[in-house]
Parts: C-alpha cells; structure tokens; sequence
C-alpha cells in the first residue's frame, strides 16, 4: 500500500513539473501569415479515426505552443521544445465531437525571447470513415540486391505498425500485395528469388504456389481480385532494368514483353483471351471493375528494345467479362489513347463505387515510380470525361494509388519531400467529387520520415487486421513443395 501511495505522489510531482514547464504565452507578435509546418497538416481534410497530426515548424525556434479548439467544443493544449505530439486520447475525443465540423489550430513560437503568434488554420474533419489500416512494402531504394524489406499493416488510429512478412524469413523480395476490396481475410503475395512463388491466402491458413506454365511467359506477377473473390487478374512479365547515363534520370525498368490472364480461384487454372495476348502488343497492370463486368487494362505497343525504350507508352483499354463462364468479349475499347496524348498510363484502379477510375499518366513506360513526371488522373466513369488530379499531384513523382472500401479516400505514393523516399499520402473525395489537400501519413515522431532510409510502396487500404501467420507461410516457402497452376485453353 505505502508502495502504491509513493508512485501516486511521484505521478502527482511529475505531472506539477510539466505543468509548470508551460509558459504564457503573453505579449506575443502577430505574424499574417499561417506557420510552415512539417509534415504540412494546414487546411487538411482528415478522418475522425485518424492517429493524432503531430507536427514541428521549420526556421529556428526555441518553443511551440499549440492551442487545438473544435468547433462544437473540446480543446488541447500542448507546448514543447522541438515538436507538437498531441495526447492520443484528447485527440481521439476532439475529433469525434466535431466529425463533419472542424478545428481551429493556434501556434506559437518563441524566437530569442519573444513569442510569436501565427494566423490559425483549421483542419477539416471528414464525416466519412476510412478503414482500419494500410499495408505496404518498405524497402531500400536499391537497384541489386534485396536489402531488408517487408510487407507491414499500419492501423491508421494510432501509431502501430506490425510485420506482416519480411524477407528474411524467405531469403527474397517480397511484393505485389493485394486485397479484394480490402478484404484483410483474403490476399495474393508474391515471393521472389530462390524460394519464388505465388502465396495465396484464406481466412488465415495460406499456400504457396508455382504459377509458370507453359503457356506463360512468366509467373504471376501484377494481381487485382475479381469483387467476387472467385478469380484474380495477373499480368506476366519480362522484366529488366536499364539504367541512365543521365544524371537527373536513374534506372528504367522495362518489360520486354507481357500479358494478362486470369486465375480461377476455385479451379486452380489460369486462362486468357487472345485480346489480352496479342503477339504485337504488351498487356499490364489489369483491373475489374465493381460490378466484375469489365476489366481494365494497360496495353502499348512492342517496340525495339533496349533501343526505343522512350517509345514504349500504354493506352488505358477495357474489355468486357462474363464472370459466370469466365469469358471475355472480342471488343477492346480504347479509353485513353496513348498516342493521342503522347503519354503513358499505369495503375488503373476503379473507385468501389463504379464512379470512377484513378490512373497514373507519365511520358513513357509503365514503372512510373522512376518518373518525376508522373501524375495521378481521374476519370469519370459515366461520362468517360477525364482530368488531372491538379488538388494532389506536385513537382514530383506521384504513382501508385489505392481506394477506401466506401470510396471516400484514396492513399498514393508520393515522392514530393526530397525526390528520392517514396511516402503515403491520403486524401479524400467527396460525393460531388471535391477532392481535399492531400496529408502525409502521420508518425509518432516527426523525426521519423527524415531518419527512416526506406520508401513506402503499394499501399493498400484493409478493413481490418491481415489475418496472416507469418511463421507458415515462411515454413511453406522455405520447402521445396508447391503446388501449381495449370493453364486451361
């Protein structure tokens, strides 16, 4: 007992200590002008289940005030030397009461003595839920060798990150993760190096498969699942790297040829159509659409390689699919000509809701994570009229993107910091497709982006925890055994 009351007393006398670090901020200057913050959270849409917007300022300072008032009530108060972290379950309660309203952040800094007091900026809070979390790789930006890389889950209300799958248990590279519609019970993952394969999981028990065939170029690589899980879209690809003597240009990856097929995941078989294998063309990155009645594709045309490299640029094209017999329509439609805009596009990927369709627009290839130049596009999808993503795209690499399961947010990768680290930005879009300013995923630290020597890629929104045990899909990768895909004609 006397043990309990010490600890209560010295939780008492530490509490009065920091309480009385705080100083009033009295007599502050006016600055007109709103603070430069890292990472920029001024004027950001945000979900109310998101982890807290912890941030500091750029310039010299010796402190930061920070008053957090919402609209409908609740306030924070927090004051540091170096950066604001707001306490996780303040934050959480202030969010909630003002779901569909907003804060008003007040900060200020002391400069050689003297406070200064910014102009205060809101932060809007979203009346539409995101989902639990994100997976994505995080991985050295090598060209060689492998490194230490991962597959891990971030569960977006707080600051937790765990492994899902990381290569060293497999001795390969890990990537090309995939969810239908999020769905964290079902997932496709693929393995290379030694102990290659195709790891398929269901409701927490996973296998490993070869998926080469015969009729295949190679094994399985880009997925994206069919709404109704029965199947999943590959395409197979010839893939090397090219590097540049330039030096604001690094590495090209290129695929020598490619294709797009289909896996039954009920049958164990892979088919295709001669519309998604033609001889004179390279077939990528395919994606179904909501209702499972068309799947969308990349396509260009082959080109002499290495040589015409720059030449090589897709059109965004669809066909239709009958799920029910698993067969394609003879049409292919052409939605976005890469030779009327002399660009290329990768990464389509369709809103859950059938609205409409994000892609990525660069000048040539379709590994666009390479290119400065890379935009995010939008796409309606009931007029087919499309734009540039202007509120979210930057001077740099924007690329890869995925969609919330209720259509409301969508995260991207971004490379618009320092042009070199890939990191997740988020943002939303409303009903009358009002699209807000994107926010970079927060961390606990604001330190951790600028410490961190890895890129975040694929990321992929899950309704909830991946349900993977890392320990058997090590132990059925390790093993020679794997069972195969067959290819039906």
């Amino acid at each position: 007992m006397q043990k309990q009351i010490n600890y209560f007393i010295l939780f008492i006398g530490c509490w009065l200590c920091l309480s009385s670090c705080d100083e009033k901020v009295e007599a502050a200057r006016h600055l007109q002008e709103i603070p430069v913050l890292f990472p920029d959270y001024t004027e950001v849409t945000v979900p109310a289940s998101v982890a807290p917007l912890n941030f500091t300022l750029e310039g010299e300072f010796s402190k930061i005030d920070v008053v957090v008032e919402g609209e409908r009530g609740s306030r924070i108060h927090v004051q540091h030397g170096k950066e604001i972290c707001f306490p996780l379950k303040a934050w959480r309660n202030m969010l909630e009461e003002n779901k569909g309203g907003k804060l008003m952040v007040h900060v200020s800094v002391k400069r050689d003595g003297q406070w200064w007091q910014y102009t205060p900026f809101p932060i809007y809070v979203s009346e539409f839920p995101v989902d639990y979390g994100l997976v994505y790789r995080r991985i050295a930006p090598g060209y060689e060798v492998y490194s230490k890389m991962g597959i891990y889950e971030r569960n977006l209300s707080d600051f937790r990150e765990r492994p899902l799958i990381e290569n060293t248990l497999v001795s390969g590279c890990v990537n090309c993760h995939s969810f239908p519609m999020g769905d964290p019970s079902r997932m496709s993952l693929h393995i290379r190096g030694d102990h290659g394969g195709t790891v398929l999981t269901s409701g927490g028990s996973a296998e490993v498969y070869h998926t080469k065939t015969d009729q295949t170029l190679a094994s399985c690589v880009y997925p994206y699942w069919h709404p109704s899980g029965k199947y999943i879209a590959y395409s197979v690809n010839e893939t090397q790297q090219v590097f540049h003597s330039f030096q604001h240009k690094r590495v090209e990856v290129v695929d020598w040829d490619s294709d797009v097929v289909i896996y039954n995941v009920e049958t164990q078989e892979l088919f295709s159509c001669p519309q998604l294998k033609a001889p004179d063309r390279m077939e990528t990155f395919p994606a179904f659409s909501p209702d499972g009645q068309t799947l969308y594709f990349c396509s260009a045309e082959v080109k002499q390689l290495p040589a015409e490299y720059d030449q090589i640029r897709y059109s965004l094209c669809s066909i239709g699919f009958d799920p029910a017999t698993g067969r394609f329509s003879e049409q292919v439609d052409t939605l976005v000509s890469a030779a009327d805009l002399n660009k290329s596009v990768s990464f389509p990927r369709p809103s859950y809701d059938g609205t409409y369709l994000m892609y990525t627009l660069s000048d040539y290839g379709n590994f666009s994570i390479w290119h400065p130049e890379s935009d995010l596009w939008l796409m309606d999808l009931a007029t087919g009229e499309t734009r540039a993503l202007d509120e979210v795209n930057s001077d740099n690499v924007d690329s890869y993107h995925s969609w919330s399961s209720n259509s409301r947010w969508f995260v991207f990768s971004s490379r618009r910091i320092d042009g070199l680290y890939t990191r997740p930005y988020l943002a939303s879009i409303d009903e009358q497709g009002k699209i807000s300013k994107p926010f970079l995923l927060p961390q606990e630290h604001t330190h951790y982006y600028e410490n961190s020597f890895y890129s975040f890629n694929i990321p992929e929104f899950v309704t909830g925890p991946v349900q993977l045990d890392p320990r058997e899909v090590e132990h059925k990768a390790l093993s020679k055994e794997r069972k195969s895909f067959t290819y039906k004609n």
